[in-house]
């Protein structure tokens, strides 16, 4: 009788135990579900932003480009609204350059539609305005007024094709000799300065990544850029600087399978099912089919069939019948008087002894019938 409680009472205890550890199980999933998708915790993925036409320019400036030195843009250089740019040569542009033209005020526009893109991204993470020593994931990072000092370092992880955007509200200033190094698949297309005043990239500074800026960008002696330096409204100012255009590492996704789908299939496809399969199939079919079938067919059925009809009447004939007619005729026929006649003394006596011999087997049936029951019987009893 007092089992039962006892057994209700360690039920209420067991769930008195259990269910708010579950709680405080469940609650903390809740919380780092929360965080995953905040904006400090960087989990979804950050896609670039779209240049238009203006990923055609090495330099677009709003009022007027400068150049000291032997400069070198490797695409395009461009100016609107105003008209003006000075010093090339002695600076080359490896491409076009559009003073003032359609060409030049579409790459504005498309300018102009990528800051707002950039400005605008959430979630965001903040960062102090010291950017040397630090490595950063992709993600949206802003920032009051950036400084670099020494080196950044940009880690893609493995994944080319998420951006990393800086959205800086005031001015970007890079010290001498600074540099933006990039890791583990990091591409430059996909690094975004979104300057909302003026950037100026240090002497010697190894720069990397699209500058937006709303109004200016000055380069000075010896810097270097691998990407575009895009001003809206104001000048871009050159001293004997270099200016390549960013190397798009895409993600192996896309690209792997489009080039590897058509060349890799139909090469590989066409050469070995042709070759392999018209040699082996008729040389070995042939061949194979052919002998084994006339060989095995012929030899099997006539060997079998003649000799044994052959063998099997004449001796079996011959030795009994010999002297009757021919080899064909006796063995059927000498066999059955020559059983019937083998009792030995010929003559009508071996007629008689058939019905004796039957009765005396037919009594000796009976009397061995009536012993065997009678034993059984007695063993039964005893």
């Amino acid at each position: 009788m007092t089992v039962i409680p006892i057994l209700h009472r360690r039920l209420r205890l067991r769930r008195r135990v259990v269910l708010p550890a579950l709680a405080a199980v469940t609650a903390g999933c809740a919380a780092t579900a929360v965080l995953l998708l905040s904006g400090t915790g960087a989990s979804a993925q950050v896609a670039p932003v779209g240049l238009g036409t203006a990923a055609n320019f090495s330099v677009l400036a709003g009022s007027t480009v400068t150049n000291t030195g032997p400069s070198f843009l490797g695409q395009d250089l461009g100016v609107h609204p105003g008209s003006s740019a000075t010093g090339f040569p002695p600076g080359l542009v490896a491409g076009e350059i559009h003073l003032a033209d359609a060409v030049a005020l579409q790459a504005q526009n498309d300018l102009t539609t990528a800051y707002n893109d950039a400005a605008g991204r959430t979630p965001f993470t903040s960062l102090p305005s010291e950017l040397g020593g630090t490595t950063l994931t992709p993600g949206v990072y802003r920032i009051a007024a950036a400084q670099l000092t020494g080196t950044l370092t940009l880690d893609a992880q493995g994944n080319p094709g998420e951006a990393f955007i800086f959205q800086i509200a005031s001015t970007l200033v890079t010290a001498s000799n600074s540099s933006v190094v990039l890791i583990n698949g990091a591409s430059p297309c996909n690094v975004f300065w979104q300057v909302g005043s003026s950037a100026t990239i240090g002497t010697g500074t190894r720069f990397v990544g699209n500058i937006l800026a709303q109004t200016s960008i000055t380069m000075n002696t010896g810097a270097t850029l691998q990407g575009r330096a895009l001003a809206r409204t104001g000048a871009v100012t050159l001293d004997t600087n270099t200016i390549t255009a960013p190397v798009c590492i895409q993600p192996t996704s896309s690209p792997t399978a489009t080039p590897t789908g058509s060349p890799t299939g139909q090469p590989t496809g066409t050469p070995t099912g042709t070759p392999t399969a018209t040699p082996t199939g008729q040389p070995t079919g042939t061949p194979t089919g052919t002998p084994t079938s006339t060989p095995t067919g012929q030899p099997t059925g006539t060997p079998t069939g003649t000799p044994t009809a052959t063998p099997t009447g004449q001796p079996t004939g011959t030795p009994t019948g010999t002297p009757t007619a021919s080899p064909t005729g006796q063995p059927t026929g000498a066999p059955t008087p020559t059983r019937t006649e083998l009792p030995v003394t010929g003559a009508s006596g071996g007629g008689a002894l058939v019905p004796v011999l039957t009765a005396f087997g037919s009594v000796a049936v009976a009397t061995g019938a009536a012993l065997l029951l009678l034993y059984r019987r007695r063993t039964f009893e005893s």
